[in-house]
Formats: structure tokens, sequence, C-alpha cells
């Protein structure tokens, strides 16, 4: 990631999420609270671009999976959640050097299952709709 894109994040308030494995080689990932909504962003780079040179889709249905899951943790209050289903649409194309926005919400929340929505953005175009359903689990395993 630039340094110009990462000093513009932390001026609108983003501050940069800690990750593991996986999610560590995608970002990194950024996050903020915004009128109590939690809203993330990742800002491409050369790594993400798929073959055709743009912004490559398990890219972005990662992205969109990971902000629901943290959404849905955060708003429950729950430690374990395992992702059971993510459907994603893809309706634009991604460019290299865009910074994603997610902007998840919990649609419904049952005893065993939180169900989750997002609109992936860039510059308020929508890129990419996803809904997830997230089990929650009693422990890590």
């Amino acid at each position: 990631m630039t340094s110009k894109a990462a000093a513009r994040l932390k001026s609108e308030g983003w501050s940069i999420l800690e990750t593991t494995g996986f999610l560590h080689l995608i970002g990194p990932l950024w996050e903020r609270k915004v009128d109590g909504h939690y809203e993330f962003a990742l800002a491409t780079e050369d790594k993400h671009h798929n073959r055709r040179g743009m912004v490559q889709g398990g890219v972005m249905m990662t992205f969109a999976d990971r902000t629901c899951g943290m959404t849905a943790r955060y708003v429950s209050g729950k430690e374990y959640l395992a992702t059971v289903q993510l459907d994603t649409h893809f309706v634009e194309a991604g460019q290299i050097g865009d910074t994603l926005i997610s902007r998840p919400r919990v649609v419904r929340s049952t005893r065993s299952l939180i169900f989750m929505s997002t609109e992936v953005t860039v510059d308020d175009r929508c890129i990419v709709m996803a809904n997830g359903v997230f089990k929650i689990l009693k422990g890590p395993g």
C-alpha cells in the first residue's frame, strides 16, 4: 500500500486491524466506527490483481466475508462464528489502486445464526454485493 493511501485513511479516522494468516497477506485491513456502525477499508495494490490487471474477485469475496463476520461478532458479542454461506454478486470491476469500503449490517439474528449483508463500494459506487450467514459456535473448534 502506498504511504499516500495510508495517510489518507488515517486522516479520515481509519485504524489498521491486526490480522494473521491469510488475511495478513491480503491486508492491511482498516476499520472505523461511524454513527455506531462499523466500516472497513482495503486499499488495493498490485498484489491484488488478476490476469486482466483488475482486483481479483477472491480478494473482494474475502473482504466481504471478513467484514460481515467481524461485524456479526461485534454486534452479537459472540466470540466464535463460522461462515456457512456467502452469496456474492460482482457488479463492477475494481481497479488496482481503488480503496474498497464495506459497511456491513445485520439483517437478522437468531440464537444460532446471524444473517449479514454488505455492499463493497469504491467512491460510493457499488462494485460487489454480498449476503452471508454466520453460525454461532460454542468454542474455537
